[in-house]
């Protein structure tokens, strides 16, 4: 008898401490309310692998997050981050790579990189009396510019030594796993058992009350903003470990996940609460969603309604917890703790249920049997691209095939973890347009690995076989580009040059081939070079800006047509008569621009058949079928007099 009481008792005590971590941790509920969600919805997500690849693909918003939690719990916010962790990879990778530095000194660079960075915010905002906000910023801004100029906008090859970081141990295990591990427990220490981690409770809870109890706020804000530099920076070399490149343009929006993650867990941006504990599980949110959503072929464009969706209802699944649970009660009282069981397990059903009914409704659940094909665009905010898709879905219609299309919005890192999430849930076959040629390298070698046949679609992959390139060639549609504007200007005149987002293959590549057409014609003068990143609203800001210093500017080369259309806006009615622009791509919108006359000519590439021919080699190489190694799709300069016969 007194046994089955003690079993009883030990059961009743299990189940009573299971229920206060939940009801002490919101966010643990929403995380396994939302893996249990994913698991019924997919059966590829609760696999050994898939929850490595979560793993491994939370590690690095995990690592910034936990430096972003030091920040947070002093009541202020580092905007810098994802910037900095860029600069720091750049640094090693330059330092190692193109100066010869030791690698153990050029990681050490890296890490004085982010103590660096985070000792100038500190000192703007305890000193130079700057907010967080606007300090952080600025920093943001000047961290990226610093990581473009030491790379020349180009990815750098990363030392091998340092590259193990992305690898597994056995086999099996992957390493930035066990680095997110370690960081973490560093930041609980840190928080917990020292000092400066008391420090910041105190500065967040109250700062005044913290200088007059004797603690040097301006000097432990420096500490601070340290350590979420140093974190930074172990978060960039984790990140171009993975892409065995250092990326200039590596984490952007990064410092947003980082936030969000420590917010989800638990802490308030007002300051003086949040642990590491609960910064982990915010960025496991963050992972799962995005890991399970493009299991479910959800939408590239729903997801970023999906996850900003979760992302409230886990803040607000944590708020009304903590509000159920303020009113004090007597001691041995039920009342409260039935108030936090309602709220708590309410709101997790919540959560579920949402997760469950907009998953269910938006993802694309195909007939057993039939063929299943990911395709990993570069981006969807470009027409060119969404050309490509649009050809791939009907060429997989056509076919009979399931098509999954992801979004990788131009972040190398990103797209890493896309085809690694489809190399776990066994596709037939993968295409991918690569954000980076290098930086795709690693998950292309693992799905090769695995015998899943790889199509580059417009960019090649580096470093990895692929079985088959379909694209066209960018620096020879770059040089005809050229030839296009000077044989137009009668071979002397003085041109911009508005190129593409820095760091990516299509803008270096195509830049080459400007250069090399221009060399046949010494009579033009390039008056300037500016990005504007493939995007056309920036190419209207650019241009508009080039002509306060470049008024007699007589000719236009962008590297897409997005940015060219920028350009006609801001000539106005020089454009097509006194000005003469060429764009690159031949979208709907560019070759309806050289009809008008407004555009004079644009290199296209015909982007549809890019998607239709990358994806019927994606099915034959299914099959067993021979495909060729490089599949060249014609680029044509399309004028007006020629737009009529062109058939796209």
């Amino acid at each position: 008898m007194a046994a089955e009481t003690l079993k009883s008792g030990t059961g009743a005590g299990g189940a009573a401490a299971l229920r206060r971590l939940l009801l002490d941790n919101g966010a643990l509920t929403a995380l396994i309310a939302l893996v249990i969600a994913m698991s019924a919805l997919s059966g590829d997500f609760l696999t050994t692998d898939n929850l490595l690849n979560v793993g491994v693909q939370a590690a690095v918003t995990a690592v910034l997050a936990f430096g972003v939690t030091f920040v947070i719990v002093s009541a202020g916010i580092d905007l810098s981050v994802g910037s900095v962790a860029a600069l720091s990879a750049t640094v090693l990778a330059w330092s190692a790579t193109a100066h010869g530095v030791p690698v153990v000194l050029a990681v050490l660079l890296a890490l004085a990189t982010g103590v660096a960075a985070g000792l100038v915010n500190g000192f703007l905002i305890s000193y130079g009396k700057l907010p967080p906000f606007i300090a952080t910023l600025a920093m943001l801004s000047v961290g990226r510019g610093l990581a473009l100029v030491i790379s020349d906008g180009s990815p750098i090859a990363f030392p091998a030594s340092i590259s193990h970081l992305g690898d597994t141990l056995g086999g099996w295990l992957p390493v930035p796993v066990l680095v997110m591990v370690a960081m973490g427990l560093i930041a609980a220490f840190v928080l917990g058992r020292t000092y400066i981690g008391r420090s910041m409770y105190a500065i967040g809870g109250n700062e005044e009350a913290a200088r007059l109890s004797g603690l040097r706020v301006p000097k432990q804000k420096l500490a601070i903003y340290a350590l979420s530099g140093v974190f930074a920076a172990v978060a960039g070399v984790v990140l171009a470990s993975r892409l065995s490149s250092a990326q200039p343009q590596a984490a952007t929006g990064y410092e947003l996940d980082a936030i969000a993650s420590v917010v989800i867990g638990g802490a308030s941006l007002a300051g003086g609460t949040g642990k590491a504990s609960g910064t982990l599980i915010g960025a496991l949110i963050l992972a799962v969603l995005r890991n399970g959503l493009n299991l479910l072929n959800v939408s590239a464009f729903w997801q970023q309604v999906v996850i900003g969706v979760v992302i409230a209802l886990a803040v607000l699944l944590d708020t009304v917890r903590r509000k159920a649970g303020a009113a004090p009660t007597p001691i041995g009282s039920p009342g409260g703790g039935k108030g936090k069981q309602f709220a708590t397990y309410g709101l997790a059903a919540v959560v579920a249920v949402a997760i469950v009914g907009a998953t269910s409704f938006l993802h694309n659940d195909p007939k057993s049997g039939t063929q299943k094909i990911g395709l990993s665009l570069s981006t969807l905010n470009n027409p060119f691209f969404v050309q490509i898709r649009s050809g791939a879905q009907a060429e997989a219609k056509k076919l009979g095939v399931d098509l999954t299309v992801t979004d990788a919005q131009n972040d190398a890192s990103q797209q890493a973890n896309q085809l690694q999430n489809f190399t776990s849930s066994g596709l037939g076959a993968i295409v991918v347009n690569p954000v980076d040629s290098d930086a795709a390298s690693n998950p292309v070698a693992a799905a090769g690995k695995a015998k899943i046949p790889v199509i580059a679609v417009d960019r090649g992959v580096n470093k990895a076989d692929v079985n088959a390139l379909v694209a066209s060639d960018n620096v020879a549609g770059g040089e005809q580009a050229a030839k296009a504007i000077a044989d137009k200007l009668g071979g002397s005149g003085k041109i911009v040059i508005l190129q593409g987002l820095a760091g990516t293959s299509a803008a270096r590549e195509r830049a080459e081939g400007f250069a090399k057409g221009l060399q046949a014609y010494p009579g033009i003068e390039v008056v300037a070079q500016q990005p504007a990143d493939f995007d056309r609203t920036k190419g209207l800001d650019v241009m508009s800006n080039l002509l306060q210093a470049h008024p007699d500017v007589q000719g236009v080369i962008a590297a897409n047509d997005e940015m060219a259309l920028g350009a006609v806006k801001a000539l106005g009615s020089k454009a097509g008569e006194s000005v003469q622009v060429v764009g690159f791509d031949g979208t709907p919108d560019g070759l309806t621009a050289v009809e008008q006359g407004t555009l004079y000519a644009s290199v296209a590439q015909q982007p549809s058949q890019l998607g239709k021919i990358a994806v019927d080699n994606a099915v034959k190489a299914i099959k067993g079928e021979k495909v060729e190694e490089t599949v060249k799709v014609p680029v044509k300069v399309v004028t007006k007099e020629t737009v009529a016969g062109f058939s796209g």
